[in-house]
């Protein structure tokens, strides 16, 4: 049974951080989604890759998948560029703009 674990970015629609801190243990499709000739829905006979587990550290999701026999791989977070600056809705009309106004 494999798994990876990953710490989970934000999302593109959200600025907060909120559900970024812990760390995810997620089950890899063991067998092929198949297509149900009658409805048409897309099944699995895997449960496992339903499960999502979450942790507070990345140490305690390594702990459990040795524990638990879990062949796991180890996804690393993208660290945020340090100089992103917050700006106001203001600046997007400021004289000293540095890119073109398009309309």
């Amino acid at each position: 049974m494999r798994a990876r674990i990953y710490q989970p970015s934000k999302t593109a629609m959200s600025s907060g951080q909120a559900r970024t801190r812990h760390w995810v243990l997620e089950f890899l499709q063991g067998s092929p989604r198949k297509v149900d000739p009658l409805m048409g829905w897309t099944s699995s006979d895997d449960t496992q890759a339903q499960v999502r587990l979450r942790f507070d550290t990345r140490e305690e999701a390594e702990e459990y998948a040795r524990d638990h026999g879990i062949e796991a791989d180890i996804f690393e977070p993208k660290k945020r560029r340090a100089n992103v600056r917050p700006r106001g809705y203001a600046e997007n009309f400021a004289f000293d703009r540095r890119g073109m106004w398009t309309h």
